[in-house]
């Protein structure tokens, strides 16, 4: 279903051929065979000479029992590859009902949501009833841990780092996406920023084909990187992303702008360089200049159409799909 390389193929399939190698009969000595004498030991040794032949290490003497033979070692290796591939192979644990899992990741204020919500206005699924959307999109700043009576002080000062990886409840981050590729109905916190908490009132999400899961540290922690069958990494300047961060929690947030600044340089950035940046080498995909980059965002829609398509069986049989020559053919129907 996804490409990979022929070496992986090769890789596959040659476990499986020095395993069926090491289940042939040792060879029988020529000397030994001579000397061996009797109507039984003699038939016993012409059907190994036969199984030898049947695998190819001697001219065939039975064109038919050669072929069988043949024909179950081919059966074995196409069974023993698809179960492969299945379990961690091309697929990357992608089944028929486990929704395609896309974790998109990069700096504070980088555009990772406005870079979701532009796929999702392109896939038209911006304005569809949350239970009836097949693609969803999810923050990781809904995960933030609740914070101690001093921590809380201390947030409300601009001193607590949001930044860094124990900020979040990361053992609730894993459950929710576990459950995503169960394909179970989940609850996320809400989250209040100017309070720093999280709110009584949770949201549901529904199953879909395709969920996009954004956040700062989301390839952060191995455990939570590996669930991921795409990673993306938004890339922007950094004095873009501080200019967007100053914009937005004066404006959204209700922060002080010397707080804001305060914070950015000795908490935000420092966390950035440690603990987000790195991750960026995990990315499968890097998008420079966020949602500016039309180009991107419409070849990553194109990719999500396709695997909806693909489950919904409107793809044709060749490996490509069907899409509509509309104006809005990239809107999933």
């Amino acid at each position: 279903m996804f490409p990979r390389p022929l070496n992986l193929i090769k890789h596959l399939i040659t476990p499986h051929t020095r395993l069926f190698s090491r289940s042939l009969p040792p060879k029988i000595p020529s000397r030994r065979r001579k000397e061996e004498k009797g109507g039984e030991n003699r038939v016993v040794r012409r059907g190994e000479r036969s199984h030898l032949r049947g695998l190819g290490h001697t001219k065939p003497h039975s064109h038919s029992h050669s072929h069988t033979l043949t024909s179950v070692m081919s059966t074995h290796k196409a069974e023993d590859l698809s179960s492969r591939l299945q379990q961690n192979g091309m697929t990357n644990g992608f089944g028929p009902k486990t929704p395609f899992l896309i974790g998109v990741a990069g700096g504070t204020a980088s555009g990772k949501s406005t870079v979701c919500k532009k796929i999702m206005e392109k896939l038209g699924q911006d304005d569809i009833e949350h239970s009836q959307r097949r693609v969803v999109c999810i923050s990781q700043d809904a995960f933030y841990r609740p914070l101690t009576p001093e921590e809380s002080t201390k947030a409300l000062k601009g001193l607590f780092n949001f930044d860094h990886p124990d900020a979040f409840d990361t053992e609730l981050v894993l459950k929710t996406l576990r459950q995503i590729l169960d394909g179970k109905i989940c609850k996320i916190p809400n989250y209040d920023y100017v309070s720093n908490s999280r709110l009584d009132t949770t949201t549901t999400i529904y199953p879909a084909d395709v969920v996009l899961f954004e956040g700062i540290l989301m390839f952060y922690q191995p455990e939570m990187r590996e669930l991921f069958h795409m990673k993306l990494f938004v890339d922007s300047d950094a004095d873009t992303r501080l200019a967007r961060r100053v914009m937005r929690d004066t404006r959204e947030r209700g922060r002080n702008l010397e707080h804001v600044l305060n914070q950015y340089t000795n908490l935000v950035k420092p966390a950035f360089e440690e603990f987000c940046l790195p991750t960026k080498k995990f990315a499968d995909v890097i998008i420079p200049r966020g949602a500016e980059n039309t180009v991107a965002i419409n070849l990553i829609v194109q990719h999500i159409q396709e695997i909806v398509n693909e489950r919904s069986g409107n793809g044709s049989g060749n490996g490509t799909h069907q899409r509509s020559r509309s104006n809005s053919d990239s809107k999933i129907r």
